[in-house]
């Protein structure tokens, strides 16, 4: 997607109120800004992020942490209404679903290469 955080001097630690804003390209030749509000945090539990503007009707995305088993389990609960009303349900279930859960699928991977690995011997 290209996704670029945009937002100047973002802080380390997130919070409440933090407005993040990003550059997206969610299609070839198109790109958009997206900008999300942390509505919550849980420090070592759970934060939430909120579209303010971008290209979703409404987004709301949680993150759950855990550790376990010597790394940490993050599950993603979110909830997304695509734009443009019935076209966008169609473009819902003929792309954007499936574009979504091969981002998060890559996220996963990512994430557990980063936080997940052996520890060396």
């Amino acid at each position: 997607m290209g996704f670029l955080i945009t937002t100047p001097n973002t802080p380390k630690k997130i919070y409440p109120g933090l407005i993040i804003s990003y550059s997206v390209n969610p299609f070839r030749g198109y790109k958009t800004t997206w900008v999300t509000e942390i509505t919550h945090v849980s420090e070592g539990n759970y934060f939430v992020d909120e579209q303010r503007i971008g290209p979703y009707s409404m987004w709301h995305h949680e993150h759950h942490i855990k550790e376990k088993d010597g790394g940490v389990l993050m599950t993603d609960v979110v909830s997304y209404k695509p734009p443009f009303g019935f076209i966008g349900g169609i473009a819902n279930a003929l792309i954007i679903k499936q574009k979504l859960k091969k981002i998060f699928a890559y996220r996963e991977r990512r994430l557990n290469e980063i936080f997940n690995q052996d520890s060396p011997e």
